[in-house]
Parts: C-alpha cells; structure tokens; sequence
C-alpha cells in the first residue's frame, strides 16, 4: 500500500469508493453520489489548502481521507474536520489508520490544532477506528438527518493535532506550501501503533 497526494484525476476512483455510501447507507446524509465532475471540483477546492490523501496498491485506490474546514468564522481556522472512506474491498486492512496517522501529521506540521469528525449512528466500525486514533466523544446530535424514512442521531469526536495547549504561534499554512520531500517524509512515516513486536 502506497500513500500519496490526491490529484484531480483520481476524481472517477474517489466517486467510486464514495457512491455506494450515499446510495446505501446513511453514514453520508448526502442524497445523490457527487458525478466524477463534482469530485474533481471538490478536489480541486479542497487540496491545495488542506491535505487530501489517497491510499492504493497496484494503482488501484483503496480509500481517501482528507481535511475541511471546521467552521468558517475566524476564531475557528486552526481547526478542521476530517473524514476518511475505505473501499469496501479494502476494509479491515489497516488502510484508513494509515491514512488518518499520515493525515495527522500533515494537518499538526501546517499548524492545525484541533480535529473533529461526524459520525452517523451506528457505526461501530468508523467510531472504533476514530477511537483508536484518539478521539474521543464532545456530543451526540440527535435525530440530525432524516435519510431512508428515518431519523439518524450524529456523534460528533474531537482530537488534538499537536501537544501544546499554548495559543497558536501564526496561521495555520496551506498544504500546498510543504515542500514534496516533507511530505514523502509524514507519508512514509510508519504508524507506531503497527510496528512490528
């Protein structure tokens, strides 16, 4: 398994792994699968501000996980939300925690501080692997989203990026000003938590 950088033409494989969700599940509260267009817009939004990965093997994708914005008031920009999709044939391989660990420190060396992620309940799965990665619970919003005739509850988890509580030393910086050896580097970096005994 390799970890990279999106590109925009990873946008079909993207929608790929994302569409089933939509159309099958309510862990997305988004009614129709984004078209490879809408995927590309996205990427192309997001990418260049705040990391967005791809893992795959063999050239093919076996999930994504990338960073947006949190909030758009100002007292919130050193904060993001994350998200994370594995494709269902990748799933229980360890492909999202290397995404997210990688993500992690990317998001901590541009200056973020804080992450929180929203997960439709129940998700035993997406809540035990945001657990074992350090979240923990801030809320549950109740019956937030109605999708397939039904009221769907939403936990809302939050983890530090970072170790000092202290205020922010400067802006948060923009993914795109990294420099590629710095971030081969935080893609390469093998998570602790898998290393060999």
């Amino acid at each position: 398994m390799r970890l990279r950088a999106v590109t925009p033409a990873d946008a079909p494989a993207i929608a790929a792994i994302y569409s089933p969700v939509v159309r099958e599940t309510a862990i997305s509260f988004e009614a129709e699968p984004p078209s490879d267009d809408e995927m590309r817009s996205r990427i192309v939004a997001i990418a260049p501000r705040r990391p967005w990965l791809v893992a795959e093997d063999d050239d093919v994708l076996l999930g994504y996980a990338y960073a947006s914005e949190f909030r758009s008031r100002a007292a919130y920009r050193w904060s993001v939300e994350t998200t994370v999709y594995v494709a269902t044939a990748a799933h229980r391989r360890g492909v999202g925690r290397a995404l997210y660990s990688a993500l992690f420190r990317l998001l901590d060396m541009l200056g973020y501080r804080r992450a929180y992620a929203g997960i439709t309940l129940p998700n035993d799965a997406s809540v035990g692997l945001h657990y074992a990665l350090g979240f923990t619970e801030a809320g549950i919003l109740h019956r937030a989203g109605f999708k397939f005739g039904t009221w769907h509850d939403v936990v809302t988890l939050e983890r530090s990026l970072g170790s000092d509580p202290a205020p922010p030393d400067g802006e948060p910086r923009s993914f795109a000003t990294l420099a590629p050896k710095t971030v081969t580097a935080a893609l390469c970096t093998p998570d602790p938590q898998r290393e060999p005994r």
